[in-house]
Order: structure tokens, then C-alpha cells, then sequence
């Protein structure tokens, strides 16, 4: 009798025609989720006759509850070597492997510049203008060369678009808990004397720490209110970054010039969420990651995953 596996959140209905699956064909039943499923029970009605389960980053949590509710369960596959969203030690203490795969830093570089040289440019303002018949040139762009970029955290996706400011001409000013001025020296950026130095000296702001409780709500009101009025702030790396009241008030009482946002605390983004009518905001549905390229690679290294685990030698287990 063939296992059964549900591939959560697959919301372009990609995840079968991204990577070969065929190597399960005759041992697992995969069948796909487009829809995002918005509770407990909604998640447990369309996966509790399942072995395997494959998510999506962290659009659909794994907490404890949620696994006690999932006694079939052996295999929790998501995207992406870390997922906050799950329980691992709830699941390995019920006997759930969690395993992950590798993800690309490229993309998510790529969808950060995209959106502060949108902001940069007014790109949605001048396109949404050239399409409706309305005023031809109605803005004025910031220049990127010659001004400062402040990238908080300085990892493999910071230390690519700290390059890439370079390559524009921007003086790259980093900042992160225990960065040094060697490793910021070493990315061609200088160290900042502290947090707010780096809030109140930069033109854009980049996030690229990892979510953690001490990386949570790193950047609230007072570093909002240190940035200069001209200034943009980026986040594609994670919401729980910032403090989203905070950021609101910013941006409606112009604080700062705009915000470019990727992550946000609820995803899909809420209907009424203000974010979604700020004019100074230019905010995309958590596109970083979603590329070609990396979808192959993680629905590819999903397949390994399972072929692995029936194997009985499971790979790229979570910590």
C-alpha cells in the first residue's frame, strides 16, 4: 500500500512540473494544496490521512498542537534549511523526521533590489500613472550613487547587497549584533557605531538578519524615528524584524519616505491591513524566494528527502 503525501501552499501549482517526482511513483501518492489552509482544522481535515507532508517555508506552522492532531505523520519536509514555523522537538518527540533543503541567497538579493530601486524611482507611482492616462513624469528619483545603504546583518544575502550597493556607487554602512569591522571590512562596507548610527546615517535601510528572540523587533520606534524623512527602509527578510505599529505610524506621519516590504506577521496579507493602501509603500506577497531556480531546488531536494527516508536514512534533518 502506497503512502500518501500532501504538498501544502503550492500557490502557483508548480511544485509537480518544478522538480521529477517519478522516483515515488510507485511507493507515495502525492497530491497538492493550492489553497492556503487557515487553521488547525482546515490543515488536519486535508492532511490527517497522511505520512508525508511538504510545506512552504513558513506559510503553514507545525506547533505541537497542530502535530498531536497528526498520529499518521512520519515525514515533515519544508523548503529552506530552517523553519521557525515548526515544533521539531514537539515532532521528534511524537517520531516525525523534519527535514529540509538548501535555498538560494540569490533571489531573494535579486527581489530586494527590485524593491528599493522601485522606491528609488517610483516606479508604481510613474507606471500606474503612464496606464490610467494621468500626468506624464510626476516624480522626481532618488540617485542611488553617492549615498548610503545600511544593510543590518551581514550574512549571505547581506553581504551580496551590500555588493551590489557598491556596484551603484553607495558607501555601505553594516550593523548587526556581533559584526566586526574585519568581516564588515572584508564586504567592502564600515562598520556602524552602533544600531542607530546605521538608522540615522543611511538613505536605505536593508533587513537580513534571521528571526530569533533576540533579533525580534530590532528595528521599532526609535530606530524609525532616527532615519532621516528622505529616507526608505527594505524588509524581505522576516516581519517579526520590525515592529509593525511602529512602521505604520512612520510611514502616515512621514517619518520616513517609504517602506519597500516583502514579509509580513500574517501572510496572505489581511484585506484590510493598512499596508496594502499606504501610498509610500511598495509591498509584493513574500516573492523573494520564489524563482525558477529555487523551486527546483526545493521541491527537487523534497523528493530526496522522502526517497531518503524510505530509504531509512533520512537527510538534511533540523536541528
Amino acid at each position: 500500500m502506497k503512502l500518501r503525501c500532501a504538498v501544502l501552499d503550492d500557490y502557483q501549482g508548480v511544485a509537480l512540473t518544478s522538480a521529477d517526482w517519478s522516483p515515488l511513483a510507485d511507493r507515495v501518492d502525492v497530491r497538492v494544496l493550492r489553497e492556503h489552509l487557515v487553521d488547525r482544522d482546515a490543515v488536519v481535515a486535508a492532511v490527517e490521512d497522511c505520512e508525508i507532508v511538504v510545506i512552504m517555508r513558513e506559510r503553514t506552522p507545525f506547533d505541537a498542537e497542530l502535530l498531536a492532531r497528526l498520529p499518521r505523520l512520519r515525514l515533515l519536509v519544508t523548503s529552506g534549511p530552517r523553519n521557525a514555523s515548526i515544533d521539531v522537538a514537539a515532532a521528534r518527540a511524537r517520531g516525525v523526521v523534519v527535514c529540509g533543503t538548501a535555498s538560494s541567497p540569490e533571489p531573494p538579493t535579486e527581489l530586494t533590489w527590485a524593491l528599493l530601486l522601485g522606491l528609488a524611482r517610483h516606479v508604481r507611482t510613474e507606471a500606474q500613472a503612464l496606464r490610467d492616462g494621468g500626468p506624464w513624469q510626476s516624480t522626481v528619483g532618488t540617485d542611488l550613487a553617492g549615498r548610503t545603504l545600511g544593510v543590518v546583518g551581514l550574512g549571505k544575502i547581506g553581504a551580496r547587497v551590500a555588493a551590489i550597493g557598491r556596484a551603484f556607487g553607495m558607501e555601505v554602512v553594516a550593523w548587526s549584533p556581533n559584526l566586526t569591522e574585519e568581516r564588515a571590512a572584508e564586504h567592502g562596507a564600515r562598520l556602524a557605531k552602533d544600531k542607530t548610527d546605521l538608522f540615522a546615517s543611511a538613505d536605505f535601510v536593508s533587513l537580513h538578519l534571521v528571526l530569533s528572540d533576540r533579533s525580534r523587533g530590532v528595528v521599532g520606534e526609535p530606530e524609525l524615528r532616527a532615519m532621516r524623512p528622505s529616507a526608505y527602509l527594505v524588509n524581505t527578510s522576516r516581519a517579526g524584524l520590525v515592529d509593525g505599529e511602529a512602521l505604520v505610524r512612520a510611514l502616515r506621519e512621514g517619518w520616513i519616505a517609504g517602506a519597500g516590504l516583502d514579509v509580513y506577521d500574517t501572510e496572505p496579507l489581511p484585506a484590510d491591513d493598512p499596508v496594502r493602501t499606504l501610498p509610500n509603500v511598495l509591498a509584493l506577497p513574500h516573492l523573494g524566494y520564489v524563482t525558477e531556480a529555487n523551486y527546483a531546488l526545493y521541491f527537487g531536494e523534497a523528493v530526496e528527502d522522502i526517497e531518503a527516508f524510505l530509504a531509512g536514512t533520512p537527510i538534511r534533518e533540523l536541528p
